[in-house]
């Protein structure tokens, strides 16, 4: 049995794969586009760069490999990176394992991709799970909603939001859903079907369904930060965002990223995959969660420092 390669083994879901990975006694190795930050895994992972436009050097690195496990995308378009971009490269590793006969891909997509979505975040992942599912390579597709864990950003920076500000805006009614399911949670499903030979498309969602309001909500109560929920338009809240994101020197929230929430593409109703409540993780991390903010520009920017 060959090596498993994780992408992104120093960032958020991946470290959390790789860690299960190396608990089963698997050999990993990371493509990462930050080979300079700190690894958590000491020499136990070998990193490597992507090599996207050095095809031969990508197909090398993956030869030999059983799984690849791919979690590299993008959150938003900035000037450094792009969806664009992010679906160029993926096809381009998807290619280099297929040339390299990786056994299987475990792929990390979204809930409600398609690729008829006015939303380039959701017609890009669309346009990938067809190119994978297309390539002939044994495959499982994973659509998470929202991962959350203590190096999340949604939930950390609306407890965040919560202990800063007297009152927190909703998008129109609030009443759009989100299923977040807890970062290890969702490393255990991926290892599961690492080890798996049969094609799949899983819907990744946690145990409990919110409403956005209702997320606000619990989480104000939690931390002890309770906080009027007034609503606002899509407009209004987008231009408070942008005040913050700036304040900050991030992008708080783009705005399709509140045209994703507000067209509920964050629900499914399939059957939860994760048995960790956001609820009972919240309350054990009440003391913590949202002291500070969790900036996704910084974690980009900044590679040589740890999540």
């Amino acid at each position: 049995m060959g090596f498993h390669v994780v992408t992104g083994a120093f960032g958020y879901s991946g470290k959390y794969i790789a860690a299960r990975l190396l608990e089963q006694g698997v050999t990993v190795r990371t493509i990462t586009n930050s080979v300079n930050r700190p690894n958590p895994f000491g020499d136990r992972v070998k990193a490597e760069p992507f090599h996207f436009d050095e095809p031969e050097k990508l197909e090398s690195i993956l030869s030999g490999a059983d799984v690849l496990y791919n979690t590299y995308w993008v959150r938003f378009n900035h000037k450094n990176f792009t969806h664009s971009l992010a679906v160029d490269n993926t096809l381009k590793l998807f290619s280099a394992a297929k040339r390299a006969r990786v056994r299987r891909i475990v792929h990390v997509s979204i809930t409600n991709p398609s690729q008829q979505s006015k939303l380039e975040y959701f017609n890009g992942k669309a346009r990938l799970e067809q190119a994978l599912i297309d390539s002939g390579l044994s495959y499982s597709i994973l659509r998470p909603t929202v991962l959350f864990g203590k190096e999340d950003i949604l939930v950390n920076n609306i407890a965040w939001v919560l202990r800063k500000l007297p009152v927190f805006g909703v998008f129109g009614d609030g009443e759009y859903r989100l299923q977040p399911i807890y970062v290890d949670d969702f490393a255990e499903l991926a290892v599961q079907q690492g080890q798996s030979n049969e094609n799949s498309i899983i819907d990744a969602i946690g145990p409990e369904t919110f409403t956005f309001r209702s997320l606000v909500e619990i989480i104000g109560q939690i931390i002890g930060k309770r906080r009027p929920i007034i609503s606002v338009t899509p407009g209004l809240g987008y231009v408070v965002a942008s005040v913050i994101g700036k304040i900050l020197g991030d992008v708080f929230l783009t705005r399709e990223e509140i045209a994703g929430l507000m067209q509920d593409l964050l629900y499914t109703a399939s059957p939860p995959v994760g048995r960790t409540k956001l609820t009972d993780w919240a309350r054990d991390h009440a003391d913590t969660l949202g002291i500070r903010y969790a900036s996704e520009l910084f974690r980009r920017q900044n590679r040589n420092v740890a999540y």
